[in-house]
Formats: C-alpha cells, sequence, structure tokens
C-alpha cells in the first residue's frame, strides 16, 4: 500500500491498513521478564511498558536511543469568541521561544535526551471559527495532516507529540463532545485559566461548535476536520506515521489525547503503539484517557501542553526499558528462583 496521501480519504485508508506489533518479540520480551533478577511483576507497569516497546520495536531486548520530541504549533479561529485568557499573539511569540530554547520543552527534551523539532502551521491564517461551520476545508485539513506525517524522523526510536495553540483546549473540548458524548460542561476545562464567566462562555462555544457541524459526529476524521486545528491534525498524522514506521508513541496531554482519539474513533485499534505519558489538569483528560483506553504512566498536575509530560514520561520508558535490557536473568547472575 502507497504511503502517500493527497486526499482525506487516502488517509483514512491508510488508518485501515494498519503494521501490528511483532508478537513473537513481545512474547519473547515476556518471557526475558519472567527470568530477570526480581519477583514477578515487581517493577509494576514498568514491565508492561518494556514488553509494549519491544514488540513494537521488534526486539526481545531493546532499548530508546533516538528519541524525537514534535511540538505543532496553530491558531484558532474560535479564539475570536474570546475564550482564552491570552491572545492568539501568543502562540507565535511562544514558537519564537521553542526556538530560542528558552520554553520548558526545551529543557525537558534536552533531559530526556531527546531531538526537538517545532513546527509552526500557517499562524497569520487561524483557521475558521467553528462555531460558523468547519474550521478547516479538506485541502487545508490534508495539509495540516501532511505537515505532521513528513515531520516524523524515520530513524526515531521512540516520538512524543505535543502542541502549542491559544484556543486549543476549546478545540479539544469540542472534539471529545463529539467523540463521547455527554454536554459541554462535562469536557470544558479552564484551559490558561480562564474565570467562571469564560468558562461559561467556552462551555457555550463548544455546544455551538458541535451543533454546527454535524458531520463531526459521524466520523473521526470529519470530527477533527471540522473541530480542530492544524496543530491538532498535524499530531494525528505524526501518530499514524509513526505507526507505519513502528515507531512507539507517547501521547502527551488532553489535547494531543483529543486528536489520538479521533483516530481511534476510525480505527479501535489505531493506538496500539501509543502509551499516555501523564495525566494532565486539565478537567477532562482522565476521561478522555478512559475513552480511549490509556493509563497514564505519570500524574504531576501538569497542564503546560507543549510535549512537556509526554517528553518526562520519555524517561520512564527510558528506565523500563533499562531495566528490562539491562538486568541480569537468575540463571547469569547465579541467583536462585525459587
Amino acid at each position: 500500500m502507497t504511503m502517500e496521501f493527497n486526499t482525506q480519504a487516502a488517509f483514512a485508508a491508510l488508518l485501515q491498513d494498519l503494521p501490528e506489533v511483532d508478537r513473537a518479540a513481545r512474547d519473547a520480551a515476556s518471557a526475558r521478564d519472567a527470568v530477570l533478577t526480581k519477583p514477578p511483576g515487581a517493577l509494576g507497569q514498568l514491565e508492561e511498558v518494556a514488553n509494549w516497546y519491544c514488540g513494537w520495536r521488534g526486539e526481545a531486548a531493546a532499548k530508546v536511543r533516538a528519541p524525537q520530541v514534535i511540538v505543532f504549533a496553530g491558531n484558532h479561529g474560535v479564539t475570536a469568541r474570546g475564550v482564552s485568557a491570552f491572545p492568539a499573539e501568543v502562540t507565535e511569540q511562544m514558537v519564537l521561544n521553542f526556538q530560542a530554547g528558552g520554553a520548558a520543552i526545551n529543557q525537558l527534551a534536552e533531559c530526556a535526551g531527546a531531538r526537538l523539532d517545532v513546527h509552526a502551521l500557517s499562524l497569520d491564517t487561524p483557521t475558521h471559527d467553528f462555531t460558523q461551520g468547519p474550521a478547516m476545508d479538506e485541502t487545508g485539513f490534508v495539509e495540516a495532516l501532511r505537515t505532521g506525517w513528513n515531520a516524523v524522523d524515520p530513524a526515531a526510536d521512540l516520538l512524543v507529540t505535543g502542541e502549542m495553540g491559544i484556543g486549543n483546549t476549546t478545540s479539544a473540548a469540542a472534539i471529545a463532545l463529539a467523540l463521547c458524548g455527554g454536554v459541554a460542561a462535562d469536557w470544558v476545562g479552564r484551559g490558561t485559566g480562564v474565570d467562571d464567566a469564560g468558562l461559561s462562555l467556552k462551555e457555550q462555544v463548544v455546544a455551538e461548535g458541535v451543533a454546527a457541524n454535524p458531520t463531526a459526529l459521524t466520523d473521526g476524521l470529519e470530527t477533527l476536520r471540522c473541530l480542530g486545528g492544524r496543530e491538532l491534525a498535524a499530531m494525528a498524522g505524526a501518530i499514524l506515521r509513526a505507526r507505519h514506521l513502528r515507531i512507539p508513541v507517547i501521547l502527551d496531554g488532553f489535547i494531543c489525547t483529543a486528536a489520538a482519539a479521533c483516530l481511534h474513533k476510525v480505527n479501535a485499534t489505531a493506538l496500539g503503539h501509543t502509551v499516555a505519558g501523564h495525566e494532565s489538569a486539565e478537567s477532562a483528560h482522565p476521561a478522555l484517557l478512559r475513552h480511549i483506553g490509556k493509563t497514564p504512566l505519570l500524574s504531576l498536575g501538569m497542564r503546560l501542553g507543549e510535549a512537556s509530560g509526554g517528553a518526562l514520561a520519555i524517561a520512564v520508558v527510558k528506565a523500563a526499558l533499562a531495566c528490562h535490557s539491562g538486568m541480569a536473568t537468575f540463571a547469569e547472575a547465579g541467583v536462585s528462583d525459587s
């Protein structure tokens, strides 16, 4: 199957023809875990992470050597409704901060030994206000998906996708409402720190956006096109490209999870190569993680975005693989396993 796409339908086809986990490698990793010098299950979730990673990389004793963090930035037309405590200009200002090395993600990526790439997507042209119709037409949507797809380094062995975009918690909440149902208040949080009046306005805007886009209820890619932003679409494109390259992915916070959930809506197996890096302080994130069946690796009250929680979780994945691949077996150490 071709790995190129120029239409939404072609991208959808790539979501249906997915590489599967290497079951032999995963089983071999599990067998290795059973004879390492520790009681069974003593490393808890780290053991699950190691087996998951080894299965996707096709190695019984893998290690993380080349992690990549990608931050996508986009502006949202819905910010004209006053849904954020910060103006849209902050998106571009933060991109410049990323490029200068001054943001939290720069420090966290360096700590993790990860390559950091930043992609700004047409910041001078916000998406359409989704309360008036789709945020993106198909051409713009596919362009954003392709930006994410092409941003993934095929030589990477672990990927974290993150975002920057004033207004994108409103977009993520609208996506969650369309995908999961309920009412807007179930999914709307304070984002950058709106007050009670701002929170009420966000709830109204999210409800209006879903009502204005009936096709968003029919298909996950339509949900993303109608209610998302360019940076959310780019994250989705990168996550799917990673699947086709068998690169494990760490999901970041609420906004990244919303983008991923659109892929999950199209194909419930689409996120098998992903783990949730953390549970953010954005109020609806835990429920959205449950919706896609993910248990977070960390819960530190973070709500920054920009791939920060996912980047921090790289250390957890590295540690899981260091133990799994570096520990001695009972036989090698001469330790009794009975």
